[in-house]
């Protein structure tokens, strides 16, 4: 166990609310002295800079990625047939996004963050793989390789579009402020970029399907792109988002790597087969779907389940030596580490206090189960830099969003 475990078990367990002059870290014989709050302000402009310039150019990059993209589907389909297929590759998106908000509810990642890997995927990665195998192909093409579209279907898209979506995942990994913590962060992001991805792919499949075949052409390419794998993109960019939620709780930088590539590598295999059986024929197609493809599905499904039971009981796990030290209540942590628990408690707290005490319990919840996968990684000896100070926020956050919701500290 941690030093900075080790010291938060060594914590005097009364009010909580004393956390200005004796913090977790700090043990009890050696108090650290209240500091007054300065109010100077802060002479320097870089971090308004610095986080005005990445907005900005975040919003130019998606907006310059738009423009391509509609001139790319103006080219080659008319825009009444790009708004009807549009409106059909809408339709899995219904099913497909629920499934990955319903997977973040412990710990619901930030709503900026998931607008962003859906954009990436929409908009970056489509571009980008976009150009890289037309280029591609056009090589395979010029040098008179035998199958070039079957060559450029099975190895060099699932190279171009896992690395590309997945490019989406390892930078929000690296330099979003609220940092991946785990498996099902991963998948989150990564299963929306993978749908917006799907989303922007299926708008021009479905279009060159109304194009060449009219409506028969466009219920048949719905049914196959629509119903049957609605979750393929979002499944093969998932092993990539496993990969980096390893890396995460991973020591070793080798091992980091390692785990990185075998997400990539898994979601190439993944992507490749795919696009192996979309080339044998409808019986051939039929014949993968179900010897393989139907199976890795479920069982995708029931790794998903598994792993949000799993987080719910290391939420309680891990909480429980914050009771144990007065800052939560062994009730509150109970509380905390189920879904039907938690949605009772954010009812009752909007009967006793209205919409401002239900939007604090739901804070004291969120930061309530952020404080538990921390201390999971302080156990593990992985925790990030400045770990810390982010428990000391924490705390205080669980503190003052519990004053709101219901008047009175942890006795």
């Amino acid at each position: 166990m941690t030093t900075a475990c080790t010291s938060l078990l060594a914590m005097t367990s009364g009010d909580p609310t004393t956390v200005g002059t004796s913090g977790a870290g700090t043990s009890p014989s050696s108090p650290r002295p209240e500091q007054p709050w300065s109010s100077v302000s802060n002479p320097t402009t870089r971090p308004w800079l610095r986080t005005t310039i990445t907005i900005g150019v975040t919003v130019s990059l998606f907006l310059v990625c738009l423009l391509v993209l509609l001139g790319i589907l103006g080219q080659r389909l008319d825009s009444h047939v790009i708004v009807t297929a549009a409106l059909a590759a809408v339709v899995p998106l219904l099913v497909i996004v629920p499934t990955f908000l319903w997977l973040d509810r412990f710990e619901a990642e930030p709503t900026g963050y998931l607008v962003f890997a859906f954009l990436w995927g929409a908009l970056v990665a489509v571009v980008g793989a976009f150009f890289i195998n037309t280029a591609g192909l056009n090589i395979l093409v010029q040098a008179q390789w035998s199958d070039p579209l079957e060559t450029g279907a099975v190895y060099l898209a699932p190279v171009t579009e896992e690395t590309l979506k997945g490019l989406g995942v390892l930078i929000l990994f690296l330099f979003g402020p609220k940092k991946l913590d785990g498996i099902i962060d991963g998948i989150v992001y990564a299963g929306l970029i993978g749908a917006g991805f799907a989303f922007s792919e299926n708008i021009l499949y479905l279009g060159r399907a109304i194009t060449e075949y009219g409506n028969e052409g466009l219920q048949a390419t719905f049914i196959v792109r629509g119903l049957m794998g609605p979750f393929g993109h979002p499944l093969f960019t998932s092993c990539i988002g496993i990969g980096i939620g390893i890396a995460v709780g991973v020591r070793s930088p080798i091992g980091k790597v390692v785990a990185v590539a075998t997400g990539w590598v898994c979601a190439i295999l993944l992507h490749g087969l795919w696009n192996l059986s979309a080339l044998a024929g409808l019986s051939g197609f039929l014949q993968a779907y179900l010897t393989y493809q139907v199976p890795i599905f479920l069982t995708f499904i029931g790794f998903l389940v598994w792993l949000r039971r799993r987080e719910g009981r290391l939420i309680g796990l891990h909480l429980s030596p914050y009771a144990d030290a007065g800052w939560l209540t062994h009730g509150e942590v109970a509380m905390l580490s189920h879904l039907r628990t938690r949605a009772a408690a954010r009812a009752w707290a909007r009967s006793t206090g209205g919409s401002p005490a239900g939007r604090s319990m739901r804070a004291f919840q969120d930061s309530a189960s952020e404080l538990a996968l921390l201390r999971y990684r302080l156990v593990r000896g992985t925790a990030e830099n400045g770990a810390g100070d982010r428990e000391r926020v924490l705390l205080d956050a669980i503190t003052a969003h519990r004053r709101a919701f219901i008047g009175s500290p942890v006795t």
